[in-house]
């Protein structure tokens, strides 16, 4: 089926208010292919690290590099690629970061060891990167600007049903098979991805400006040192650490000196300073971290506390996912109406309940009373998701809506990648009995989300005109 007309005339709609239909189905399809096969990689990762680790003869804080590795990667790279796509065309950006992913899946899958599996897992975390980076940015010049609410729940509709069935998938694949063909799923998602977005993406619409390559090494090394050496520091006590730490403060200092005063940023200052905007990125980075701390840690608890199989694990963290897939689309429309800030702060609230309530399971919890709190985290999770991107997404000029994605992308990261670290650290430093209160940690941060996104109520989103107002000034 051809799934693309006349390119020259389709060009304009694609820039103005979205694509034509049924090129617009076609543009999604690759988009949620792209996003199924990272969400499944991430979630199978996740699952199945204590067999990988196991199987690999790694210890729990070391093997947790599986995850901080693909992380890692795509928080230094998020930003220069944001800033790129923004220069050259977000398709330009996305394509090859399909192929990438795809060559790193198969690599994971052919590697016999920690280090070469983390290698992998960092080829693959570039992938990723161009994915995500374009993302938010290709789906809003994808529907037009008054369905984009609805385009952004679909989105997490997608997202979440991914991430539902990644951990059963785990789990089963597990139960017949060795771990490496976790990985090789990827293949055909990654290949059915790729030529479909090659005709129906959106066209390159860059402005074509210069890319500022010293201000992207500013950036890796801040996003890249800060983490690393934080996690350093905490698992062996060493001032080299402390030593990354401060580089990475230094760096970020240099970017914003660097970039200050410059129209299209590549740190986004110009986009930070739209109140909404700051609030609602904040606001992503807590909860985020909260739900990575929670999310890595959970199977540790299932598996190596409570005694559950792998395949027990993967069901009873199947209704999370379910429940966010049930409630992000209704919240992305009900955003439409509904000031964020509120719903937010509602379903971050509920959100900390459920982490709760893990916490405090007890030693012998029957699978229902698992559940019911898996499925309570992945409500108020759900309420908040769809919501807070929206407005991230449309508080941003439209020419600015690759920084804008890469921006959300970025904070997600960074949230997610101190979760991962903080339970690296805590196994280090604890063992695996201090998993309850890594899980009453998580609380505390989401409830700390919720007051934060609660004060977006007393901010109004700006005008064009008061975005680049400050950038000109």
């Amino acid at each position: 089926m051809n799934i693309q007309t006349n390119p020259r005339a389709e060009h304009p709609p694609a820039q103005h208010d979205g694509l034509p239909i049924p090129r617009r189905y076609w543009s999604m399809a690759s988009i949620w292919l792209a996003l199924t096969m990272a969400v499944l990689d991430g979630a199978i990762a996740n699952v199945a690290l204590p067999t990988i680790a196991r199987e690999l003869g790694a210890s729990p804080a070391s093997s947790v590099w599986i995850i901080n590795g693909y992380q890692l990667t795509i928080t230094i790279l998020l930003l220069p690629l944001a800033a790129l796509g923004d220069r050259i065309g977000y398709k330009c950006i996305y394509i090859p970061g399909l192929a990438i992913f795809t060559v790193g899946s198969l690599a994971c899958a052919l590697s016999h060891s920690l280090p070469l599996l983390v290698a992998a897992r960092v080829l693959q975390g570039a992938g990723a990167a161009c994915i995500m980076s374009m993302n938010a940015a290709l789906v809003r010049a994808t529907y037009p600007a008054s369905m984009l609410g609805r385009g952004i729940g679909y989105n997490a509709m997608v997202l979440s049903v991914s991430a539902a069935v990644g951990p059963t998938l785990a789990s089963l694949i597990l139960a017949v098979g060795p771990w490496e063909w976790l990985f090789l799923i990827n293949l055909p998602i990654g290949v059915a991805a790729l030529m479909i977005g090659r005709k129906s993406l959106p066209e390159p619409q860059g402005h074509g400006g210069p890319f500022d390559w010293g201000s992207a090494i500013l950036s890796g090394a801040m996003m890249g040192l800060v983490p690393f050496g934080a996690e350093w520091f905490a698992r062996e006590g060493s001032a080299v650490g402390l030593v990354m730490v401060v580089a990475g403060i230094v760096a970020g200092a240099a970017l914003v000196w660097r970039e200050r005063g410059r129209p299209n940023p590549l740190m986004p200052l110009d986009l930070l300073r739209i109140p909404i905007f700051a609030l609602s990125i904040t606001t992503s980075v807590v909860s985020f971290a909260a739900q990575m701390l929670a999310y890595v840690a959970i199977p540790f608890l299932l598996q190596s506390v409570l005694g559950r199989s792998v395949f027990a694990t993967g069901l009873l963290m199947t209704p999370w996912p379910i429940a966010v897939g049930i409630a992000a689309p209704f919240a992305g429309r009900l955003a439409d109406k509904v000031p964020s800030g509120l719903l937010g702060g509602i379903g971050l609230a509920i959100f900390a309940a459920g982490l709760f309530a893990l916490s405090r399971m007890g030693a012998s919890p029957d699978n229902a009373s698992i559940i019911w709190r898996m499925a309570l985290c992945g409500l108020g999770f759900g309420l908040f998701q769809s919501p807070n991107n929206r407005t991230i997404v449309s508080s941003a000029p439209k020419s600015r809506s690759g920084a804008a994605g890469g921006v959300l992308a970025t904070a997600r990261l960074l949230g997610q990648t101190a979760g991962a670290v903080t339970v690296g650290a805590a196994f280090h430093l604890f063992g695996l009995g201090v998993t309850p209160r890594l899980l009453l940690a998580a609380s505390i941060a989401a409830l700390i989300a919720a007051g934060i996104s609660l004060t977006r109520l007393r901010v109004q989103p700006p005008s064009r005109v008061a975005v680049y107002k400050p950038i000109l000034d």
